[in-house]
């Protein structure tokens, strides 16, 4: 491992202080990421600005009705949290499909949103990577692509983004509020957009400017008390990143579709949220033929690769019982 300064700051505007917006310089928080890419020669910081004892832990009513929850809340603490875990199942669920017992204890909310990719080309730092080092080329492009994206990709980045929590955090219209140096100050940005597509330049995960410390995730006063639900398929039933995820919210007058939300995980580059489905389904009885034929509008679009067209059938299955559970038409 590179040798590092290590900086543990007294507040939050001394640690955006000690970073500074250097490309060299990281926030350390829970560490489940930061630390294994450094070990693993990925991420090479020469400053490591510990910001785990300052970040907010609690969980709080926001005076509109919605929910504020501190980036330093653990994931276990979130799912179990008497605001979340029982009122918006659509959270609680996702963060428990999300790696073992031991890491969402230690696993915080902003750490959760911020993990990089798992592609294992980004992973080896013999394989040539964009993201990892720009303009050194796509190594899962001549690869093994089975869990690579199929929405939203480009000829620089083919990676997924491996949040399970973002994917219900985007079907909720959540958004991050970031804290930046004393000149900007903080700013508010929707999940949705928080998280880039790769586009020309995969090595930029988020919206994140240089410095800027993720303080909290935002849910606003509609998250709670509707029926939603989260949905992974994975290679094993613990301890597996999604091949497709699902999260969904429904909700139903006089038997026909008042709201919806519909996010996809796994296979994107970001959280994918299924606007061209939404738009299908408002208004509409939600029968099977129904839901079909909207997600598969959505699913349409869909690029796949060479070794993972079958997350586009398998997208459109889960999408479809997930949305058939909520509307009634099929058992919880």
């Amino acid at each position: 491992m590179k040798e590092f300064a290590y900086v543990r700051p007294a507040d939050l505007a001394g640690a955006v202080e000690a970073h500074g917006g250097r490309p060299g310089s990281a926030y350390l928080a829970g560490g489940t990421n930061l630390v294994d890419l450094m070990k693993l020669g990925v991420a090479e910081p020469d400053t490591v600005v510990d910001v785990s004892r300052l970040l907010d832990g609690s969980v709080a009513r926001t005076p509109d009705g919605g929910v504020r929850i501190g980036a330093g809340v653990r994931n276990s603490d979130l799912a179990a949290h008497p605001l979340v875990g029982g009122r918006c199942p659509v959270v609680a669920q996702a963060l428990l499909s999300g790696a073992s017992a031991q890491i969402r204890n230690v696993a915080t909310t902003g750490g959760n949103l911020l993990q990089r990719t798992r592609c294992p080309y980004f992973q080896d730092t013999a394989k040539p990577c964009n993201k990892r080092r720009p303009g050194s080329g796509c190594g899962a492009l001549d690869g093994i692509t089975r869990d690579h994206a199929v929405l939203g990709h480009s000829a620089s980045c083919v990676a997924t983004h491996p949040s399970d929590l973002a994917v219900a955090l985007a079907a909720l219209d959540a958004e991050v509020e970031l804290l930046g140096p004393a000149d900007r100050g903080t700013r508010t940005v929707p999940v949705g957009d928080f998280i880039r597509l790769p586009g020309d330049r995969p090595d930029r995960d988020t919206l994140l400017e240089p410095g800027e410390l993720l303080t909290a995730v935002l849910l606003p006063p509609g998250a709670f008390g509707v029926p939603s639900r989260y949905r992974k398929v994975r290679d094993r039933a613990s301890y597996a990143f999604a091949l497709v995820s699902v999260a969904a919210v429904l909700e139903l007058s006089d038997g026909r579709v008042r709201r919806v939300a519909l996010a996809f995980g796994g296979l994107a580059h970001r959280p994918w949220r299924a606007r061209t489905a939404e738009e299908l389904l408002l208004g509409t009885e939600p029968a099977p033929a129904v839901l079909r034929t909207a997600v598969d509008a959505e699913l349409g679009r869909a690029r796949p690769l060479r070794d993972n067209a079958f997350k586009v059938e398998l997208a459109l299955n889960l999408a479809c019982e997930v949305l058939g559970g909520l509307a009634g038409d099929r058992p919880a």
